[in-house]
């Protein structure tokens, strides 16, 4: 056994050592773009299609009582759909992108094809339905099962196909968006968490393909176009710091409220998860009649926004309440769909409000009203999903100019900072640690005995590991140095080899300890300030 794994971990080096690796990476996330960008492409399609039949539907039947009753008889049908999938394939739950973390940081094994087939049904499902979700988590869990098919049919291991897990995620991104940078970005910031010039090129190729096939079958116009007639004056700063704190209460009052949300749907244990979900689509026949903006993801309520005329203050507000509320009962109840969309567009509508209330209050001029709709999203993004860069890029993706680049950033950068003061969790990181506390007795979650897989580790300076002697370091079980990095030089470590401040240690490590062996190298390796 000892000498199989040794094997395994020779022929996990060599790959990684090896030139081919570096041009494989370029083909292989290539691939996963053209597939992942086509399933999410289709599913695009497919949401589209299900929405305009449903406004269509209800837009005929208003007004007519045995209808709009039939109507909610057609709801029941969808709802029983949508949950019975969900209990033949529960890793369909929720958005989809916590399923990702998790296959990334190898908690999950998930079915690809079970996945793709379901969630791809689920969320047209959904969308047919009215319930306000978005489209995003779900093409990012579809683009990270397209990796991973391709990393099944390429015949590759374990930490490969996870990184081409990532790959697909930000296909999904890219695709669902239109945006490749952002899609990047997310990939980078939100799934893997790890910077590596063999991780970012692979993950450029696969965004940029997917947005090359979705461009070519959908067009190239952004998702959502915003247009700025001119920069934002120096003198108006003091607003988008503003904005920020504002964006960043929001952001934290919108995740207590979701994760509160999700705590008060989990008490439902019986018949689940029909009995969750009755809630969200017998609210949507409701909205669909009396409030058919809120329905869905959005779009209706951008294109109000974005209207030369404006719209009012009071209308900006109900609807922020609105599709916030509804939102967070859609979401809560465990249904197929993601908040990314919605979240954009709530975020767009911060920002209109805000524009909307200094006008009346300080004068401010309207010209500068698209402004603040790219700062209202950026600024939410940042509080909600703690990643503050990617929603500076997807900003200039949606505007198409850098001009507001110092007013985006400095807005994220404030949100950023009121939210975490605020000690609210993360979006997605609360609910990959839900994913994993539910996850742990499901027989989804992957043992992976004996595979070995490659990481690099950074020796700070001023940290634990500094000045000490391989030998008198208490590494974590199941891993090893075998290579340092010193400017550079590679050097083949042995037992006396003294690590020093900004030396790269090339580790491998059991697939299945990664996680552990990474938090304790982690805080090994961090920065300190008192040795």
């Amino acid at each position: 056994m000892d000498k199989a794994n040794s094997n395994n971990a020779s022929a996990v080096v060599s790959r990684r050592f090896s030139r081919r690796y570096q041009i494989d990476l370029v083909f292989e996330g290539v691939l996963v773009g053209l597939f992942g960008g086509g399933v999410v492409t289709l599913y695009r399609l497919s949401l589209s299609y299900a929405e305009n039949l449903l406004r269509t539907i209800t837009g005929a039947i208003s007004g007519n009582a045995p209808q709009m009753a039939l109507w909610f008889v057609v709801l029941m049908v969808l709802l029983i759909f949508v949950g019975t999938l969900m209990r033949w394939e529960p890793a369909t739950v929720g958005s989809g992108i916590p399923q990702i973390d998790a296959e990334v940081i190898d908690h999950l094994d998930m079915p690809w094809y079970r996945v793709i087939f379901a969630k791809f049904l689920e969320g047209t499902a959904c969308a047919f339905a009215g319930l306000s979700m978005g489209r995003e988590g779900p093409s990012v869990q579809l683009g990270g099962m397209a990796g991973k098919a391709v990393s099944r049919a390429i015949g590759r291991k374990r930490g490969e196909e996870r990184l081409l897990v990532t790959c697909g995620a930000a296909a999904g991104m890219s695709a669902a968006f239109h945006a490749p940078l952002t899609g990047v970005l997310f990939a980078i910031e939100e799934i893997h968490k790890e910077f590596t010039a063999s991780l970012i090129i692979s993950v450029m190729c696969s965004s940029l393909a997917a947005d090359y096939l979705v461009s070519g079958v959908l067009g190239v116009e952004p998702v959502m176009r915003l247009s700025f007639v001119r920069d934002l004056p120096h003198g108006d700063y003091l607003l988008v710091v503003a904005l920020g704190v504002l964006c960043g209460l929001l952001g934290a009052l919108h995740n207590r409220g979701m994760f509160s949300c999700q705590n008060l749907y989990n008490r439902i244990n019986k018949c689940t998860p029909y009995l969750r979900l009755i809630v969200p689509f017998m609210l949507a026949g409701v909205v669909a009649f009396v409030w058919p903006d809120l329905m869905c993801g959005g779009d209706a309520i951008f294109e109000r926004i974005v209207e030369p005329r404006g719209i009012a203050l009071s209308s900006v507000i109900a609807l922020l309440l609105g599709k916030y509320l509804f939102t967070t009962i859609s979401f809560g109840s465990g249904a197929p769909g993601g908040t990314l969309f919605p979240l954009v567009v709530m975020g767009a509508l911060t920002g209109s409000g805000f524009a909307l209330i200094a006008n009346l209050v300080l004068g401010f001029d309207l010209a500068f009203y698209p402004n603040f709709i790219a700062l209202g999203i950026a600024g939410l993004f940042a509080s909600v999903v703690r990643a503050p860069v990617c929603g500076v890029v997807l900003v200039f993706e949606l505007t198409g100019s850098l001009d507001a680049m110092l007013s985006v950033s400095l807005v994220s950068i404030f949100s950023y900072m009121v939210a975490n003061l605020t000690k609210t969790d993360p979006f997605y990181e609360h609910l990959l640690s839900k994913q994993l506390d539910v996850a742990i007795d499901n027989p989804v979650i992957t043992g992976l005995a004996g595979q070995k897989v490659v990481k690099k580790v950074h020796v700070g300076s001023g940290s634990r590991l500094e000045g000490m002697l391989i030998r008198e370091v208490p590494w974590p079980d199941g891993s090893r140095v075998i290579l340092v990095e010193r400017a550079s030089a590679e050097l083949i470590p042995d037992g006396s080899t003294k690590l020093e401040a900004l030396d790269e240690l090339l580790m491998i490590m059991d697939a299945g300890a990664e996680a552990d062996a990474m938090l304790k190298l982690d805080l090994m390796t961090r920065p300190s300030v008192v040795r």
